[in-house]
């Protein structure tokens, strides 16, 4: 009996060793995983700011398209509003299911924006507006920069959970609380053109 007692003494004792010397990596990685979605929500909240001068142009110009601007005000203010949650983690940071809001939230986003740009094919006065132009060159770089943040997390959540799911650091996970991070993911319907041929056709795609 005291031989199997020190048995499974020596074994709780090398597990919990071998857990103990997984929670420095893992609070490493988890930390860049932190940084890398700060500039992912940096990069979504410059784009959200370049938004309503777009549409304050698009207006200006005489664009009546109240459907889409409705949309666009709508899908920014639900980004917006899961990026400015309070954080919901027991370290102080957003946890993964408040980040899969925002993430859900910015993919919304994202198709009014591409609604928004689709209105350019139906009034050609907006493709002669310099400032509409120009707003639509730095929202261009922002896409851009969201997607290269967007890789940068993708890499440091995918080295972070394939740790965290690894022998033993699995062991400090379950007991310390190391969730898996949620990949950013794109929406489907992002991959989807919106059929803008003419104004009624954009009404008709909006409406969907």
């Amino acid at each position: 009996m005291m031989k199997k007692t020190i048995l499974l003494a020596i074994a709780l004792f090398a597990v919990f060793g071998l857990s103990g010397c997984s929670y420095n990596d893992l609070t490493a990685k988890q930390q860049t995983v932190k940084g890398q979605w700060a500039n992912v929500e940096s990069t979504m909240q410059r784009r959200a700011d370049l938004i309503p001068n777009l549409v304050k142009t698009a207006q200006m110009v005489g664009v009546q398209e109240q459907e889409v601007f409705g949309q666009i005000a709508d899908a920014r203010s639900k980004l917006l509003n899961a990026q400015q949650a309070a954080p919901q983690g027991t370290d102080g940071d957003k946890n993964p299911e408040q980040k899969q809001a925002v993430l859900e939230a910015n993919n919304s986003f994202g198709g009014t924006i591409g609604r928004l740009l689709s209105l350019q094919e139906s009034y050609p006065q907006l493709r002669s507006s310099d400032a509409f132009m120009k707003v639509q060159d730095e929202l261009s770089g922002t896409e851009n920069r969201i997607n290269t943040a967007r890789i940068d997390y993708n890499k440091a959540q995918t080295d972070y959970n394939t740790t965290r799911n690894s022998f033993p650091a699995v062991l400090t996970a379950g007991l310390l609380g190391f969730k898996e991070e949620p990949y950013f993911k794109a929406d489907e319907s992002a991959k989807q053109v919106p059929d803008v041929g003419s104004p009624d056709a954009l009404r008709k795609n909006t409406n969907k």
